[in-house]
């Protein structure tokens, strides 16, 4: 019985630092990739917006 108990910690042990190394690199994915270009593409289109209220004033 002692055995299988030791099975099972070492399962859900493994099986959560698994979980942990995969949401770390999801994080680490979107803070060094996906959010560079969201904030990108913001900028883009606010430049966009300044541009067009220019050529609307003159």
């Amino acid at each position: 019985m002692a055995k299988k108990h030791s099975f099972i910690k070492g399962l859900a042990t493994g099986v959560l630092g698994a979980s942990a190394a995969v949401a770390g690199a999801v994080y680490a994915v979107k803070k060094n990739i996906i959010d560079p270009e969201e904030e990108k593409a913001a900028f883009i289109e606010e430049n966009r917006k300044k541009a067009a209220r220019r050529r609307v004033t003159r």
